[in-house]
């Protein structure tokens, strides 16, 4: 009896550990059978959340890093040795090279619909992809508007396919609570309007309500002036922005490129941005790409907009 016992909870256990993990992905089931031993990651956004949760080991190749971006200290000691598959966005040929079980992108961050690599065109290959949430309203126009959730799920679902679940749980629940405080700060003031600007450019590309920045900038306490788009990232018009006359600006600073510094300059310099209450003012503050997409540095970003927008509050 002792023996039958026994035999039948090894075979219990054995089932357990070869269960199927499955994760939400933009609406449909992302299942894997067994952790993934080999994962590409791209955008230096998603690269700072494998960091986050000690992933370097499982990471055989990144793309889309050194073609926009200058990378940080931290980032290139995090990184070490790990090779970057291609500069910009990657081909199947460039993936499929190095023979990945998981693909970690998102539309228009390192897959494009309609184009080479995407999800479709990878699982022939065996190649499954974790889409990034943010970018899920591309392809699907029915999500919810932008809040901070587009980061803490992410992670959490990084975590829970790769298998250190506890250790995203656990940098999400710090996060929330760091968010709550910078929260209760603003809660009880004015909101000051808020323009985001990616660089210098003849129409303004910007963030609307399904941008991780939209909901950025109201934990700050400001009030997003391009709310209304119905887009994730996209253009508006110059016209457009200044009738609603920021009072605060957040500015990409691609340093080795456009700098926030370069951009404040353009639009001292602009016809109507000029005369805007931000631009007379000298309000704004510079914050780079992956602060401003979601990733891991989205939390102390949020807290630099509210110490520039609220400077007597903390």
């Amino acid at each position: 009896m002792k023996q039958i016992w026994s035999a039948a909870l090894l075979m219990g256990l054995a089932s357990a550990a070869s269960a199927d993990v499955s994760v939400d992905n933009c609406g449909e089931a992302l299942v894997f059978e067994t952790t993934p031993e080999r994962i590409v990651v791209h955008d230096m956004n998603m690269t700072d959340m494998a960091f986050a949760l000690g992933l370097q080991d499982k990471i055989v190749g990144l793309t889309g890093i050194t073609g926009w971006y200058k990378t940080s200290p931290d980032f290139d000691e995090m990184r070490g040795d790990i090779p970057e598959l291609a500069p910009k966005y990657p081909t199947v040929e460039n993936l499929v090279a190095v023979s990945p079980d998981m693909f970690f992108a998102g539309w228009y961050y390192g897959m494009k619909p309609g184009g080479d690599v995407t999800p479709d065109t990878l699982a022939p290959f065996g190649i499954k992809t974790m889409v990034l949430s943010e970018s899920c309203v591309h392809l699907h126009k029915d999500r919810p508007e932008a809040s901070m959730d587009l980061l803490f799920d992410d992670v959490t679902r990084l975590g829970t396919v790769m298998g250190v679940a506890d250790k995203a749980n656990s940098l999400v629940t710090g996060w929330k609570s760091q968010l709550a405080g910078i929260e209760a700060k603003t809660a009880d003031v004015a909101k000051p309007r808020v323009f985001l600007l990616d660089g210098p450019a003849d129409a303004p590309f910007t963030s609307g309500k399904f941008a991780i920045p939209d909901a950025m900038i109201t934990a700050a306490g400001g009030e997003n002036v391009t709310h209304d788009m119905d887009t994730s990232w996209g253009r508006s018009s110059w016209e457009a922005v200044a009738a609603a006359n920021p009072e605060f600006l957040v500015l990409l600073d691609y340093q080795g490129g456009n700098s926030a510094e370069d951009t404040f300059k353009f639009l001292q310099d602009h016809p109507v941005m000029a005369h805007t209450d931000a631009v007379k003012n000298a309000r704004w503050i510079g914050l780079r790409y992956e602060e401003l997409t979601p990733g891991p540095a989205n939390i102390d970003a949020i807290e630099k907009m509210a110490k520039a927008m609220h400077p007597d509050l903390f």
